[in-house]
């Protein structure tokens, strides 16, 4: 049995109004770092139920990412390593995680949600994969037996592709269930099967003061995200109006 996802987790999300404890308040960060870093989508990763991070990472950070997503946080390494966002992929159907992770951290994800697997060279799964609970992009490289896997997985269209000629889309990219915003220098021929693909509009930016990976600096679902500490002004804007914010 899979726990699940409580928008309303404990008392610890909220803070009492000074002159009304009747009420609460709850305090949305869109900019923070994980371990002292900006780039969040390496070191984490979010469906519409779970954001998974690294075993070290301080309860006050967990704390403003399940607020600001509205999600469960589970601390998870992946082969003994930190660098969660890379390694793991999915969407709100289930996740696919590098080969080399050791049992006991595949047991302790699929407490939360299904998990597979993936194996041979190309296995940083976070990298290699965009996706949200509607479809997928991958890496063009994979072999079709890794891409039948991760349609499985996933339960979605899975197609391979590049995002500004670069593989790994993971990083190239961002998607939740309503928008996706992909690397400044995504082509118009990327961007048109990208539309066709996920069905939702596209949008190009960048993240953390212009770098062009979007995907390793924001973590994301339809209820919400939030941005390494360098993002700018004008970056947010776009990732707001990019990803369906209102």
């Amino acid at each position: 049995m899979f726990v699940q996802s409580n928008s309303k987790l404990a008392a610890y999300r909220q803070s009492w109004l000074r002159n009304d404890p009747g009420e609460f308040i709850v305090e949305i960060k869109r900019r923070l770092n994980i371990s002292g870093t900006s780039v969040l989508g390496v070191f984490g990763t979010c469906t519409e139920n779970f954001v998974f991070v690294p075993p070290d990472i301080s309860d006050e950070t967990l704390k403003d990412l399940e607020v600001s997503l509205d999600v469960t946080g589970v601390r998870i390494s992946v082969g003994g390593s930190s660098v969660v966002g890379s390694l793991i992929g999915g969407n709100s159907n289930g996740v696919v995680v590098a080969g080399f992770i050791l049992e006991r951290e595949l047991r302790k994800i699929r407490k939360y949600t299904r998990a597979a697997r993936l194996s041979g060279g190309l296995n940083a799964s976070g990298n290699l994969i965009l996706s949200n609970d509607n479809a997928a992009l991958v890496h063009p490289d994979l072999p079709d037996k890794a891409v039948g896997m991760i349609q499985k997985a996933l339960g979605v269209d899975v197609r391979k592709g590049t995002i500004g000629g670069l593989k790994t889309v993971g990083m190239a990219g961002i998607a939740t269930n309503k928008g996706v915003l992909v690397h400044p220098k995504t082509t118009t021929n990327e961007i048109a099967v990208l539309e066709e693909l996920f069905n939702l509009p596209v949008d190009i930016g960048t993240v953390n003061f212009g770098s062009h990976l979007v995907g390793s600096g924001i973590l994301a679902n339809s209820k919400g995200y939030v941005a390494g500490e360098d993002t700018t002004g004008p970056e947010i804007t776009r990732i707001e109006d990019a990803l369906g914010y209102e």
